[in-house]
């Protein structure tokens, strides 16, 4: 108490000059916006500086980069596991107004800050009106807000597709193929076929990518949230699994997770399909539509 008086003390500075006191508005200038601050506030802490956390494979063998595209797209990508978490849209549950989709990009590496994000732009009447099949552009940034590439997905009425962009150039893309109750989906780079997944629909939810051979290339896993986020909400949590990761870079809980084994690693340009291909995945099966109206409680995981 002593100490805090003998501050509020030296705060009042008494002029020789005339009988007016000044008194020093520099505390409240942080808390107040108006607050006329005129000198530097010497005292503030220095904002934290933004950084990308380090990728978790080896930029070498197929992960080097062998375009500009590639490099561009290796910060986000180079690494062993993402996971994608879809934000709650709340105006969607409470309302049935459709938002646009937001997810955040986790590297289980590195779990203490995202490595990117995904942000949709879509028409907003067009949202309301065709819903799951309305055209929109993702947009895929690092974990400072830069964009490093872009999904493009048209309308579509039977069956869907998606296209990856890096600098406005076309890279892959994946369709859909029709089937009554399987989940069928081919990969391409370019022109040719890559891969492929035939997930046997219902309640199975991996999503096992192979190549023409049947060999294993990635994996793509929609977790289980929780009974409240998987009734009332469609704020999904993907894994993709792109295979193992440099020992190093597995560090605490990270060390105990088991890598998934692949007959060869993907290329960058082939994992920025694959992120093009989970987000296709939520669109057409694990979204839904709100409109309660009610409040809810969301069971924890």
């Amino acid at each position: 108490m002593e100490k805090s008086r003998e501050k509020r003390r030296r705060r009042f500075v008494k002029n020789k000059n005339s009988d007016e006191s000044m008194f020093d508005s520099r505390p409240f200038g942080r808390w107040f916006s108006g607050a006329a601050v005129t000198e530097e506030k010497p005292f503030d802490k220095a904002k934290p500086t933004l950084h990308q956390p380090p990728v978790s494979q080896a930029i070498s063998g197929l992960l080097k980069p062998a375009s500009p595209e590639e490099a561009k797209v290796a910060p986000l990508l180079a690494r062993s596991n993402l996971l994608i978490t879809r934000d709650i849209e709340w105006a969607n549950l409470m309302l049935g107004f459709e938002q646009e989709n937001r997810y955040a990009v986790v590297d289980v590496c590195y779990p203490q800050s995202p490595v990117g994000f995904i942000r949709e732009q879509s028409n907003v009447i067009a949202r309301q009106l065709l819903r799951l099949r309305r055209p929109f552009v993702a947009y895929i940034m690092d974990g400072m807000g830069n964009e490093l590439f872009r999904v493009r997905r048209p309308f579509w009425w039977i069956t869907s597709s998606i296209y990856a962009e890096i600098n406005g150039k076309e890279v892959g893309v994946v369709h859909r193929r029709w089937h009554l109750w399987r989940r069928v989906y081919d990969l391409y780079l370019g022109n040719k076929q890559f891969g492929t997944v035939e997930n046997p629909g219902f309640w199975n939810w991996t999503f096992t990518l192979k190549d023409i051979n049947g060999e294993v290339l990635a994996e793509i896993d929609r977790d289980w949230r929780g009974f409240g986020f998987e009734i009332f909400t469609d704020a999904g949590q993907y894994v993709i699994r792109f295979g193992s990761a440099d020992p190093s870079s597995k560090t605490g809980p990270a060390s105990m997770i088991q890598e998934l084994e692949v007959t060869r690693p993907l290329t960058l340009s082939e994992r920025a399909v694959a992120v093009a291909l989970a987000i296709s995945l939520d669109n057409d099966y694990f979204s839904r539509h709100g409109g309660w109206g009610i409040p809810f409680v969301a069971v924890g995981e």
